[in-house]
This record gives C-alpha cells, sequence and structure tokens, in this order.
C-alpha cells in the first residue's frame, strides 16, 4: 500500500502539485524516489493517487493522478468532550479517538483538572493535538481529520452547547455513580460524550451537565482511567 500524506490545500483536478512544506518532508524522509506510488488526502474525504515527479532539497512535486471516495468513517458523529488528562496523557487519547473514528475532541478544563493550560499554551497544545490526529489518519486510513476544538472550561461549554433534541444527538455523560448501561438510549445520528478527570467532575459540574440533557452512563464494575474511559466508549459506538 502506498503511504498516505494529508496535504493542507483542497486538491481539485488532476496535475502537477508542489506539495506544501510539512507534506513534503514526510515525503523527503521515506526517501521516495521519482516514480514511486503516494496516497494524498486533504480533509474532504476523498484520497487521490498520485506519484512523485521530483524530489528536491526543498521541493516535492507530484503528479496527481485519480480521485477515489474513502468512505471509512462511522455510520454516526461521534464527538468526545474531555477533561484533558495530565502527563501527555491527552496526546494517546487524541491518537487513539482518531483511530477508533472520533468526529471531534473538545478538550475541557474543569474544577478537579489537573492540566491547566493558559490561553498561549492551550493554542499551541491544540495544533500539536491536530498534528497527532493527523499522522493518525495517515496511518489508519481515514480522511477526515476530527475536529480538535479550542480548550475551554466546562462550565463556559456547557452554558453555549445547543438546546438539546434526542432525536438527533445522544448526549452521555460518563460517571461510576448511578447510570444506566450504554444500550439503553435509542440510536441518534450524533453523540456527544462528556468525560472527567483523573479526580471526576464534582458533583455541581454533573448536575450542570445533566440540566444540558447529559444522561450519566456507567461503563461496568471497573473505574477506567480518564483517557481510557472515552476510548471505551468510542470503541463500543465504533462496533455496534
Amino acid at each position: 500500500m502506498p503511504p498516505r500524506f494529508f496535504v493542507d490545500q483542497a486538491l481539485a483536478s488532476p496535475g502537477e502539485l508542489s506539495l506544501p512544506p510539512a507534506c513534503a518532508r514526510h515525503v523527503q524522509v521515506l526517501r521516495l524516489q521519482p516514480g514511486a506510488a503516494v496516497t494524498l488526502f486533504d480533509g474532504s474525504g476523498d484520497e487521490w493517487q498520485a506519484e512523485v515527479l521530483a524530489m528536491g532539497r526543498s521541493e516535492v512535486r507530484v503528479q496527481l493522478l485519480s480521485r477515489q471516495p474513502a468512505q471509512r468513517e462511522l455510520a454516526q458523529d461521534v464527538t468526545l468532550a474531555v477533561v484533558m488528562p495530565a502527563n501527555d496523557r491527552m496526546d494517546g487519547l487524541v491518537e487513539k479517538a482518531t483511530e477508533l473514528g472520533a468526529a471531534g475532541i473538545q478538550p475541557l478544563m474543569s474544577e478537579r483538572s489537573v492540566l491547566r493550560l493558559n490561553a498561549e499554551r492551550a493554542e499551541k497544545k491544540v495544533a500539536h493535538w491536530s498534528g497527532v490526529a493527523i499522522a493518525a489518519c495517515e496511518q489508519s486510513g481515514r480522511s477526515r481529520p476530527p475536529r480538535i476544538a479550542p480548550v475551554r472550561t466546562l462550565a463556559a461549554w456547557l452554558q453555549d452547547l445547543n438546546p438539546h433534541d434526542p432525536r438527533q444527538e445522544r448526549r452521555w455523560l460518563l460517571s461510576p455513580g448511578s447510570a444506566q448501561p450504554l444500550a439503553a438510549q435509542a440510536a441518534a445520528p450524533r453523540t456527544l460524550v462528556l468525560s472527567g478527570p483523573e479526580g471526576g467532575l464534582s458533583a455541581a459540574e454533573e448536575d450542570a451537565a445533566r440540566e444540558r440533557g447529559f444522561v450519566a452512563m456507567n461503563l461496568g464494575p471497573r473505574i477506567l482511567r480518564a483517557d481510557t474511559a472515552p476510548l471505551a466508549v468510542l470503541a463500543w459506538l465504533a462496533l455496534s
């Protein structure tokens, strides 16, 4: 299978293309030679089969050959709203969530957050996580990188949520307390999963989530880590 690369510009028609610098560096690292086959995608959902034409010190040119649809997304739109775990665990969460098919990831900070970011660090982290997601798409075969939203506080994010329509979106709150099993709710085109930090959400935060239409869901008798729980739900949805 040819190596896959994300191109941060629209791929519209067959023809010669000079790859953007970030993509060109990946091709150069693999030491691909003229004539080598590559697959390119721009986030639109399609893939382009292409051939390397020339490799320079600062430029890589390819020939776009044919466009093909890539149907590898989940049947439903799943967004993970996660209070960011500490110690770079968020990197692994973004990577695995991308592989499993998440359509979006909303990083949050809550009352008990261990990881807290100021505006500048938050912006840099979102850019970094977007790169992690793109790399996971290149590896896994996805052609639509998940949306990595700006970091927000849980309270502000809940306040700005649209009114809940259960026919269009399920809202699940992962809680180890009294809750119903995942299979208890009817299907909907979209699922929004909210999970807390290492110490869990406070009682006030859980109440605020319920007021916005979230239903508490239980993942069983074991207590999962903050970076494991949302991935377990996503895997269950991907295989349902």
